[in-house]
């Protein structure tokens, strides 16, 4: 502060050695204006401390690296499946979603609140002109034996401009614009968030639906083995080797296969259904062809960075900038304890005929600042202040608090791949000891050993280890859609190495579980 008075010591007195006195005022106070509009009143921001794990409890892999979030971050993440089907609905979704669209003209607003913001550091300049004719009778008071006076007609016009300046003394619109650019950053990155989800949904919704297409066709298979045993058991029974609760027991096995299928087929419609509203087209105008046979991919996770998780996780990023916008808000209002300062200016020419209006005997002009500032209100700056903190440390609180939730999330998904993929390997086994005992039980029924409806009954088991591989991959599919949305996106280096490479293979479990089991007729 004492540099700041010894500048404007030597300033003004330069000033005084100048010719015009008026100048030397002028400069003084443009020296004076320029030294105070640097200060800014309120803590500057500092990003709130973190304790960033080194891995991850569920990921032994994944280890720390210096932060570069440009090289993991995909903006097409789904290509990376394989599928075109897929690729074209998670596209048609970005370009038509609704909730996508009111994201974008959410983070429009914010962009306009910037822009209204910065324009308070500038003067307001307004222009004027105006033109009037006057005239009439002037009756005197009534009963006073006065009588009328007759006044001239007479013009006026007048042409005059304004310009009005607060100046930012205390840097109050400066951080006005500091709140409004990160709150605008946190409506981008809402924005970047709903994208991602959309897209994370469209691909749930569709492998969901891929796996209704195989459970249907399943289900449709079981059902005609129910059907077919239950017909011999009622042939049993007429004969005398069924019972009657033999043939309760087919009919109720049946009647479960049936109500399954629909539920099944109910699940399917409504993934459609839903599809159809993400990519912004009316169910009735929208399907997809079944695929019973589709393959689902489970591309291998790589080693990622937890510190990597902070820099583009679009709620992890929202809540660090709404943070940084509350701690602009505590210098906004802390700078109401400071008076204000405004220079106003305001000039031009009157006359009554327009031909003269532009000469210099036409002309006028006021100039002068004005100072004000709040001696008493209650409280009610000190209570904005203390709000203003008071929301500073919810917002900081509430950031932690996603951070934490960030990691657990992709923790959870972790968890959920892991178990999966020894699920899936279980039921490859439990698949395989299906397959060979189907196998026996034709042997043995073209053999005259086995009965018919054992090998039914086998199949039936057959097909439900089936089920079970493909429901799993189905999930684990899944799953890792999920992961990729826990992380703020996909972990390709580039987009153009995504397009190109081909969908990952299952693991080599699931590729035998997944071999078509040629069926004998049982006939």
């Amino acid at each position: 502060m004492k540099s700041d008075l010894r500048t404007l010591d030597s300033a003004y007195e330069e000033i005084t050695h100048s010719r015009s006195r008026r100048a030397a005022k002028g400069a003084l106070a443009l020296v004076v204006a320029t030294s105070l509009a640097a200060c800014m009143v309120g803590p500057d921001y500092r990003k709130p401390a973190l304790q960033v794990p080194e891995g991850f409890k569920e990921g032994v892999d994944w280890q720390r690296a210096e932060v570069n979030p440009q090289a993991a971050i995909s903006s097409t993440w789904w290509r990376m499946y394989g599928d075109d089907q897929l690729n074209g609905l998670v596209e048609q979704a970005l370009r038509a979603n609704q909730s996508i669209a009111s994201a974008e003209a959410a983070y429009r607003v914010a962009l306009a609140t910037v822009e209204s913001s910065r324009a308070s550091l500038f003067p307001v300049v307004t222009a004027g002109l105006s033109g009037a004719r006057s005239g009439g009778n002037l009756a005197g008071l009534e009963g006073s034996g006065t009588s009328s006076t007759s006044v001239p007609a007479s013009n006026s016009v007048i042409a005059s401009g304004t310009v009005s300046w607060e100046l930012d003394l205390w840097g109050e619109v400066r951080r006005e614009v500091e709140e409004a650019k990160a709150n605008a950053e946190a409506s981008d990155a809402q924005l970047a968030g709903e994208r991602i989800s959309i897209a994370a949904s469209v691909a749930t919704d569709y492998f969901q639906l891929r796996q209704a297409d195989y459970d249907i066709r399943a289900l449709q298979e079981q059902q005609d083995i129910y059907g077919r045993i239950l017909v011999m058991t009622q042939t049993g029974l007429k004969e005398g080797f069924a019972s009657n609760d033999d043939v309760l027991n087919a009919q109720e096995n049946l009647q479960t296969v049936i109500a399954d299928l629909q539920t099944t087929e109910t699940t399917r419609e409504q993934d459609e259904h839903a599809i159809a509203v993400l990519t912004g087209t009316p169910p009735e105008s929208f399907s997809i062809a079944p695929d019973p046979d589709y393959r689902f991919p489970s591309p291998d996770v790589p080693p990622a960075l937890p510190s990597q998780l902070l820099e583009r996780r679009y709620d992890v990023v929202s809540a660090e900038r709404t943070a940084a916008g509350a701690n602009a808000s505590i210098g906004v209002a802390e700078a109401a304890y400071f008076p204000t300062l405004t220079l106003s200016a305001e000039g031009g020419f009157a006359h009554n005929t327009f031909a003269q209006l532009f000469t210099v005997p036409s002309r006028f002009w006021t100039l002068g600042p004005a100072l004000a500032g709040t001696i008493f209100d209650g409280g009610e700056r000190t209570a904005a202040v203390h709000k203003a903190r008071a929301t500073y440390d919810e917002d900081v609180a509430t950031y932690r608090n996603t951070v934490l939730t960030a990691f657990q999330s992709v923790e959870d998904s972790l968890s959920s791949m892991n178990h999966l993929r020894a699920q899936e390997e279980a039921f490859a086994r439990v698949l395989d000891s299906s397959s060979r005992l189907f196998a026996s039980q034709q042997a043995q029924f073209n053999a005259g050993a086995s009965s018919q409806q054992n090998v039914l009954t086998q199949r039936l088991t057959l097909i439900q280890a089936q089920e079970s591989v493909r429901d799993t991959q189905a999930l684990l599919a899944e799953s890792n859609v999920t992961l990729v949305k826990n992380l703020g996106g996909g972990w390709q280096g580039n987009d153009a190495e995504m397009a190109s490479a081909p969908a990952a293979a299952s693991s080599p479990a699931s590729k035998t579980a997944t071999q078509p089991v040629p069926a004998r007729s049982a006939d």
